[in-house]
């Protein structure tokens, strides 16, 4: 090796140094350009602004319903994968995580069809589609269901809450009372 053939290590990048001179490129107003809110030291505006006038988000008719904040995030694992287990042996979120095919923790796990399975294996604590559940008993293997959660039955719309009901509402019929006033007729 040659004295003149030393280079930086790879992705070793200088950082920008700025106000230090007009010689360096980045000197005098720092690549803020002239004045400015935007030029100022914690100057800028928040995300969406345009200034005072009404921001796009606010400009545009919400419509709809986006599922998104109730979304159920799944790590998935093709069937072909589960060929590294031994025959016989217990498919479950550990042991998947020690074969490196499901490694995020509190995330549940969902064996999916893809591929073809050649081992006997029990399947249990995981979520399983229908044609990968079909593919591990035509090898002769089990899946254990996950537990149902206690106490919880399905949402029922309004319409089927009234359909069940009869049509008429759960409210019961008012009752016409005589007050004092009724029972002093009455006499």
């Amino acid at each position: 090796m040659e004295g003149f053939d030393i280079r930086a290590p790879k992705g070793q990048k200088k950082n920008k140094r700025l106000g230090r001179g007009v010689g360096s490129g980045h000197g005098k107003t720092a690549g803020k350009g002239n004045k400015g809110q935007k030029a100022r030291a914690g100057g800028g505006v928040r995300l969406g602004f345009e200034g005072g006038q009404m921001p796009l988000f606010r400009r545009i008719a919400r419509r709809g319903f986006s599922n998104y904040p109730f979304k159920k995030e799944f790590q998935v694992v093709n069937i072909i994968d589960l060929n590294r287990f031994a025959d016989g042996q217990t498919v479950n979120p550990t042991s998947l995580a020690a074969l490196g095919l499901a490694h995020k923790k509190n995330v549940p796990v969902k064996i999916l069809g893809n591929g073809e399975l050649t081992k006997k294996l029990q399947v249990e604590g995981v979520r399983v589609s229908a044609s990968a559940r079909e593919k591990i008993a035509a090898v002769g293997g089990v899946v254990k269901d996950l537990p149902a959660v206690a106490g919880r039955e399905p949402r029922q719309s309004a319409r089927e809450k009234s359909r069940a009901s009869g049509g008429k509402s759960a409210k019961s019929p008012a009752v016409k009372s005589t007050g004092a006033a009724g029972a002093d007729e009455a006499k």
